[in-house]
């Protein structure tokens, strides 16, 4: 799949593009008018009235609506109407849900050359050319590879993206990069659990390694012992498979200004343990439970080709299974995380936080100037903020703000949520420093400060909860159906603008 900007004028760039598919984006008023700034150039260009035609069409305009139109023996020979809605709410969100609903009506046409006018006059040219092309990309990604008979789309071979400013090609640089990341985070994320184990995931961060000159340490569980990270290695104790602590660092060429490390969430399955999840807990689709991880290591695929200068990345996975067994935690055990602390296990099925402790300590180990950690921790974040935005707690407003500003950038929404210190009294435990569940009310709260105690006072540190964003049912905007490899694209963008810090809050 080609890319490419053509920075004319659109009647211009028309005449110098010649393809088989052009999506058009037209805006819908409330009182039912249709609109585009380019509505003469198309006439003249296409010889008829295109937004009467669509009109006598039943096309509303509304954002995410796509209108397809042969013409036969033309080109090019379909035109794609894709709905804006009204001009005021156009923003970068916009362009990627509209681009993205085009390129699926594309590649259903059978398009092999498409291209996209879509207005981006208010925008920032590089911003919006990079959005519309990573929308494209993603949107169309398929996973085939367990399927016996694959039926993949057949994307278009080229895309131009009509209208935009000189120079917005500069938008398109580390695209392929930048994809490549978020489809492996999907194909992580999508496996199934007898495929993507913590072994799969070490495989995973050895390939990253070896392709792109990363180091790579991988501790097993003696080595989890000697460093005391009791708390983790109780999850995993109940499996049959070894797990897997995954530590690979990214080093830029030149002078360091910035290490950071990033740690997700690896349970490669999650049963539940002894608190086994029941029907209606979507038990079949625990093999997500590791997005947070898969989101890690695509952002390192993605920063491993892209070689920023300033920042080394430490990426650090605490890999296992949570299973029932002889051998498994039991609700009331008491373990010891790697700093000391004790922890009353009331439920086995709050085990995340668990892997995520001893992973915490390790990574404040290695003195980062910032930690981030991404989980699917809990229920009660997908309660509070639905499926479409992850939330996000931070010590440090600078950090949060800059993380919403890189998900934003990026197709990412976070949504800020309080630190409220007075509700780790829920946290209290009658024979340990603390229990691993608090109260049922404010739950991804009190996850929240569970974390938070294993992080160096002081220290910059960030957690997303990506429990209702790491998988669509139905697909959302540029990401379709199934894994969405959320939490990449946010990764990569703050790594890329230098890992930004402010005052700690």
């Amino acid at each position: 799949m080609e890319f490419r900007c053509i920075p004319q004028a659109l009647g211009e760039a028309l005449h110098d593009w010649s393809g088989d598919t052009l999506a058009i984006g037209v805006f819908g008023g409330t009182d039912g008018t249709l609109s585009t700034p380019w509505q003469e150039d198309l006439d003249t260009w296409l010889g008829t009235d295109l937004l009467q035609a669509l009109g006598d069409r039943g096309f509303k305009g509304k954002a995410g609506e796509c209108r397809s139109l042969e013409r036969l023996g033309q080109q090019p020979r379909t035109l794609v109407a894709v709905g804006l809605g009204e001009p005021e709410n156009l923003d970068l969100g916009a362009l990627r849900s509209a681009s993205a609903a085009a390129a699926s009506a594309a590649a259903a046409a059978r398009a092999e050359h498409l291209a996209l006018a879509l207005p981006t006059a208010n925008l920032n040219g590089a911003a919006a050319a990079g959005a519309l092309a990573e929308a494209v990309r993603l949107s169309l990604y398929q996973d085939q590879r367990f399927r016996s008979e694959a039926e993949p789309l057949t994307p278009p071979r080229t895309i131009a993206l009509l209208g935009l400013p000189a120079g917005a090609d500069a938008g398109l640089e580390g695209l392929g990069a930048r994809c490549a990341g978020v489809e492996l985070a999907r194909q992580l994320v999508a496996a199934p659990p007898n495929i993507a184990t913590p072994e799969h995931l070490a495989e995973t961060a050895a390939g990253i390694a070896s392709t792109f000159g990363l180091e790579l340490k991988v501790l097993e569980r003696s080595d989890c012992e000697a460093l005391g990270m009791g708390a983790y290695l109780g999850v995993a104790q109940g499996s049959d498979l070894p797990p897997k602590f995954i530590h690979l660092t990214y080093r830029p060429a030149g002078a360091v200004q910035r290490r950071v490390a990033l740690v997700g969430k690896g349970v490669t399955f999650d049963s539940g343990g002894y608190n086994l999840k029941t029907a209606g807990s979507q038990i079949e689709m625990m093999k997500y439970d590791m997005g947070g991880s898969a989101a890690v290591l695509g952002a390192a695929r993605s920063i491993a080709e892209l070689k920023p200068s300033g920042v080394e990345m430490h990426v650090i996975v605490a890999a296992c299974e949570n299973m029932i067994s002889g051998g498994a935690i039991h609700p009331g055990d008491i373990l010891t995380a790697a700093n000391g602390k004790t922890i009353e296990v009331n439920n086995t099925d709050a085990e995340g936080r668990l892997t995520l402790a001893d992973a915490l300590h390790y990574a404040c180990g290695l003195e980062p100037d910032a930690v981030i950690d991404l989980a699917t921790l809990t229920g009660a974040c997908v309660i509070a903020l639905g499926e479409e935005m992850a939330g996000l707690w931070s010590n440090n407003d600078g950090l949060a703000g800059a993380l919403r500003a890189a998900g934003s950038a990026g197709g990412e929404d976070l949504w800020i949520m309080p630190l409220r210190s007075s509700y780790k009294a829920g946290l209290k435990s009658p024979v340990a420093d603390l229990k691993n569940t608090g109260p049922r009310p404010g739950g991804s709260i009190t996850a929240a400060l569970f974390l938070q105690d294993f992080v160096t006072k002081g220290l910059p540190w960030a957690h997303l909860d990506i429990a209702g964003t790491v998988w669509s049912d139905k697909g959302r905007g540029q990401d379709p159906a199934g894994a969405t490899g959320f939490g990449v694209r946010t990764l990569v963008n703050w790594v890329l603008a230098g890992a930004p810090l402010g005052p700690a809050s």
